[in-house]
């Protein structure tokens, strides 16, 4: 299920209610504009949070801590309040007498005292009654706009913190550097390839461009956007890009090569084909090669590389995930990605995931990214992604990229850089495999 509520809007309700996130239970396009759909799925959750939407483009709603039932009665609630979005700012109405903050009713969505009720009546619906014990007006709450286009409720769940880490990492100036010295004096061990190349996966939007954006401006020194990122619903890099890092701007090239490509979409015939990853992973994709999700590449294009060497293939491929977003993977998307593992499975080069936005999936994280191994929500997000994609959680590595930041934050740097370190590593395990099958060959020969 994907939230209509976005990141932002989700971050400004949980800034109302402490450190918590949202969780999906409900959504009435695909459960059911009735009463009871939306019991099944939320009845004993709490607290809740539920949203409705309306064509005027209204995103309201109500907050309780009580559980919903059938019941037919009020229950109490002091904490209730309903809301509203004006922009990007949070209207809040508190509930006036608590006796009668919700109703519980069996024909109908979340109930919230007379004043407002969401899918009325088994209908995509309305009902709007101010001063019916919380106090709103009825153009600001919903602008007069009764019919429902969505309805969404959402369980809140508290961040909870380890008191230690998980994981180990070092978080010193000291260890920012080693990184980065171990990343410039690195050679593949095989002398036919200077530069490791990297394949970047993911759905649109999850911060593949992002994330090469970001390791860019470590070495940089400075925020800088040298791929094409940003928020769309559709892929913004439409070509196979190859992205080569210096050390500094007039550095040394890096022994690693970032390999862009279009985001995956779950319809077909959108996003990138899988048929052209095996031309990627082989090596037959020339730098700016043009996509096209209606037809995958063939062997009569310009510039294909019939017999691609060693070093024109990809050693390792990195999933690009939104920690924000694992939990709501529509199952379209993670088939095409699972198709895709087993194409990358076959040809033995080893896939690791980096987990982006961990600091917009916990409130921990956003606090000091160097919470992520100490957040349990951060901890189940990778134990989830590792179990979608079919990767050892040992293979799922945490990423803050540089989305609005001006100067880079060290703890942020330590994060990307121990991200880069592991793709190193895992190329070696790609070459020792290709020098132990050669090695074989000599032997039987």
């Amino acid at each position: 299920m994907n939230s209509m509520l976005t990141s932002s809007q989700q971050k400004t309700i949980c800034s109302q209610l402490g450190r918590v996130k949202l969780q999906l239970l409900y959504k009435a396009s695909i459960h059911g504009f009735t009463g009871a759909a939306f019991h099944q799925r939320c009845d004993t959750h709490c607290p809740t949070v539920s949203v409705g939407y309306n064509a005027a483009g209204y995103v309201f709603g109500g907050y309780t801590q009580q559980p919903f039932s059938q019941s037919g009665g009020y229950v109490h609630d002091d904490q209730a309040f309903l809301f509203t979005f004006s922009g990007e700012k949070l209207l809040k109405y508190p509930v006036t007498n608590p006796v009668y903050a919700v109703k519980m009713m069996g024909t109908c969505g979340p109930y919230f005292g007379e004043a407002l009720v969401l899918a009325n009546g088994n209908q995509a619906v309305v009902f709007s009654g101010p001063g019916n014990h919380y106090t709103f007006t009825a153009a600001e709450m919903h602008g007069n706009n009764l019919n429902l286009t969505e309805c969404e409720v959402y369980e809140v769940e508290e961040h909870t913190q380890l008191e230690r880490p998980w994981r180990t990492i070092p978080w010193e100036s000291e260890k920012r550097k080693e990184l980065i010295e171990s990343i410039k004096m690195y050679k593949p061990t095989v002398s036919s390839v200077s530069q490791v190349r990297v394949l970047l996966i993911g759905p649109v939007g999850a911060g593949k461009s992002s994330f090469f954006n970001s390791i860019n401006s470590v070495f940089r020194g400075h925020v800088t956007s040298q791929a094409i990122s940003g928020c769309s619903t559709t892929s913004l890099t439409t070509q196979f890009r190859t992205y080569s890092l210096k050390a500094g701007r007039e550095g040394k090239p890096l022994p690693i090569i970032f390999c862009d490509t279009m985001g995956l979409e779950e319809s077909t015939g959108a996003g990138l084909d899988i048929d052209d990853i095996s031309s990627i992973l082989k090596g037959h994709l020339p730098d700016r090669y043009q996509f096209n999700p209606s037809a995958p590449l063939h062997s009569e294009v310009h510039s294909y590389r019939k017999s691609p060497a060693l070093k024109d293939k990809i050693h390792c491929v990195a999933y690009v995930s939104d920690a924000c977003k694992v939990s709501i993977m529509p199952q379209k998307l993670e088939e095409k990605l699972d198709a895709i593992r087993r194409k990358v499975n076959l040809m033995g080069i080893p896939q690791l995931v980096l987990l982006t936005r961990v600091d917009e999936a916990c409130p921990l994280v956003t606090e000091d990214v160097r919470n992520v191994y100490k957040s349990v929500y951060i901890k189940e997000m990778m134990q989830e992604v590792s179990a979608r994609l079919g990767v050892p959680v040992s293979c799922v590595v945490p990423v803050k990229n540089y989305s609005e930041e001006l100067e880079l934050d060290q703890n942020c740097d330590i994060l990307l850089l121990s991200a880069v370190i592991q793709m190193l590593r895992f190329a070696d395990n790609y070459f020792d495999e290709i020098s132990d099958r050669f090695s074989n060959i000599d032997t039987k020969e």
